[in-house]
């Protein structure tokens, strides 16, 4: 089968986007994505994505990590998106979509190169060890560390990702350290079984999990920075749920082709 691809990149997590309205694309299995998204045999990604319609919302959000299964939210990937119904004409500067962890609002520039998506509610922040365990519409560990710039993200996500703890369903993980302007963060994700230059679900994990380890309250903006760039979370925390999550930053499109699948 013979399909057009758009190639997005947010803060360095790029996905391949695939508009699927007309429903042509079906039962893309594990084989396939994984091929796609290899970044030697294929067009090569973080992730693919369908832009699906679905009654009700402007649209739906069918993720698939680069391994091929179909995957959890992605936050950078929900930017993403939104920039490309944009590009299609599907949206102007708002809306509202399906993505497998529920809705989601979102705003976009009239530019189209920045996106403030609304993110899930969280209630629940666990602890393992000093670590803290969330879901931000996929599960992460936040863990602080220090000299981040040379740590082995690779190797010691690796072994955290694949503990007894949580091998079976997998994590993300990732690593923060304070910096003057906010917090720096590299992340090993799940799907991917990589480090990523950015990880939208897991910097909101870290920006919530900073608020509560530094007893912070109210509304809060955390700026984070990651090996892709600069992304921004905004919040509000009233000691036991993070509301009106929003997570910001660039979504710009690489460049487009076609394929055969």
């Amino acid at each position: 089968m013979h399909i057009s691809f758009y190639k997005y990149q947010g803060a360095g997590n790029d996905f391949i986007l695939i508009d699927n309205r007309a429903g042509t694309v079906k039962g893309l299995d594990k084989q396939s994505v994984a091929k796609i998204c290899d970044r030697r045999f294929g067009i090569g990604g973080d992730g693919l994505m369908l832009l699906e319609n679905e009654p009700g919302f402007d649209f739906k959000m069918v993720y698939y990590n680069a391994d091929g299964n179909e995957g959890s939210m992605c936050g950078n990937g929900g930017r993403c998106i939104v920039a490309f119904a944009k590009h299609l004409g599907v949206i102007t500067d708002t809306t509202k979509f399906l993505a497998t962890d529920g809705v989601h609002h979102a705003k976009i520039s009239e530019t189209g190169n920045w996106v403030s998506l609304q993110m899930i509610d969280v209630a629940t922040i666990n602890k393992d060890g000093d670590a803290y365990v969330l879901n931000t519409g996929s599960p992460h560990y936040v863990a602080l560390a220090n000299n981040l710039e040379v740590k082995d993200v690779y190797n010691e996500g690796y072994a955290i990702r694949n503990n007894p703890t949580y091998k079976q369903d997998g994590i993300n993980v990732n690593f923060v350290e304070k910096t003057d302007g906010g917090y720096f963060v590299r992340t090993f994700e799940r799907g991917v079984e990589n480090e990523t230059y950015a990880c939208g679900t897991g910097v909101t994990a870290v920006a919530l999990a900073m608020a509560k380890h530094n007893h912070q309250t109210g509304a809060i903006t955390t700026p984070v920075k990651v090996l892709g760039g600069d992304l921004n979370i905004r919040f509000d925390y009233d000691g036991s749920t993070f509301s009106n999550i929003f997570l910001e930053g660039p979504a710009e499109l690489v460049f487009e082709g076609e394929i055969d699948i």
